[in-house]
């Protein structure tokens, strides 16, 4: 990996993991319909730690899902160099009527979350679904705004930010990746 200056550090992204979660509690800690749903890879790792926050704090079990969008992105039949890698989505619970938080780890373009939204409603029509990244870089192309932000970060266009989480990275760290 290029080098990259850290922007969380591993201490840093639990708390503000811990901070969303309570920014959920007190919006929809009454909502017995209240679920997460991560978006592949990342964001379901980040909504698997949220769903233990929040468990923890409501004293109940919040239904947890995973979500694979590769097949609703609208990149991949323009770009053949793009072919999505399948993962597959597992949602253990009714979407129809349910307050969905959908996580996801960086919030760019918008277009990942449009493919999320019309996967989710090929598994049911939810009461609501409210957006949360870790981070914010702004340079939308869609009207998308998350509901939930961990951190808000002005980027360049030829900047990256890259989420490590632990269960797959071996470590806890988001950094930004400036371009050549």
């Amino acid at each position: 990996m290029k080098d990259c200056g850290t922007i969380l550090s591993d201490k840093e992204m639990s708390r503000t993991l811990e901070r969303l979660a309570f920014e959920i509690y007190e919006r929809r800690g009454d909502d017995l319909s209240l679920a997460i749903l991560g978006i592949q890879r990342r964001g379901a790792d980040l909504a698997e730690r949220l769903k233990l926050l929040l468990d923890e704090r409501l004293g109940r079990k919040v239904p947890l899902g995973k979500l694979d969008i590769n097949l609703y992105r609208d990149d991949w039949t323009t770009n053949l160099e793009l072919a999505p890698t399948i993962s597959c989505s597992e949602i253990g619970y009714e979407v129809e009527g349910k307050s969905i938080v959908l996580v996801d780890d960086v919030l760019y373009s918008g277009r990942t979350v449009r493919a999320a939204l019309e996967a989710i409603l090929d598994y049911g029509r939810p009461k609501r679904v409210e957006l949360l990244v870790l981070v914010d870089r702004g340079h939308r192309e869609l009207p998308i705004q998350a509901d939930y932000v961990g951190k808000k970060l002005d980027t360049l266009g030829d900047e990256h930010v890259n989420v490590l989480v632990v269960e797959r990275d071996g470590e806890d760290r988001v950094c930004l990746v400036r371009g050549e």
